[in-house]
């Protein structure tokens, strides 16, 4: 084959290649929508919100409750490999067994939710559903 063929089913295949690669992020504001815990299902708390909002490579939860201020409960870090989200808390405002211990979490988003799913170093299976807000 002479060269200019050969760039180009380079070119196409690192084309094929990158198509394959996920691009999505969690970046932006999610609301707790309830989830699934050791097998009780239980829906979003009355009277206040939980949020979480991602950047990059970080989160922060908040508590929201109407007309006060926005309280961050947990803070941390995270990276996504494949379908595996690995979650590692660094700040808790309560006392947590989960500081300094990552977790991985089989997460997916569908539409504008995510879903996380895990079990926690105590044992407990989760599933939490989280809708974006921005």
């Amino acid at each position: 084959m002479n060269k200019p063929v050969n760039y180009i089913l380079s070119f196409l295949l690192i084309l094929l290649v990158s198509s394959f690669i996920s691009k999505e992020t969690l970046k932006g504001v999610w609301e707790f929508q309830g989830g699934i815990y050791n097998g009780k299902k239980e829906g979003p708390p009355v009277g206040y919100t939980l949020q979480r909002k991602y950047d990059k490579h970080h989160y922060e939860a908040f508590v929201i409750d109407s007309g006060n201020k926005p309280e961050r409960y947990e803070a941390g870090d995270y990276i996504l490999k494949g379908d595996t989200c690995i979650e590692t808390e660094t700040y808790c405002s309560q006392p947590s067994k989960l500081t300094g211990i990552p977790v991985a979490y089989l997460y997916s988003i569908r539409n504008d939710t995510l879903t996380l799913r895990a079990t926690l170093p105590s044992g407990m299976a989760v599933q939490e559903h989280w809708r974006r807000k921005k």
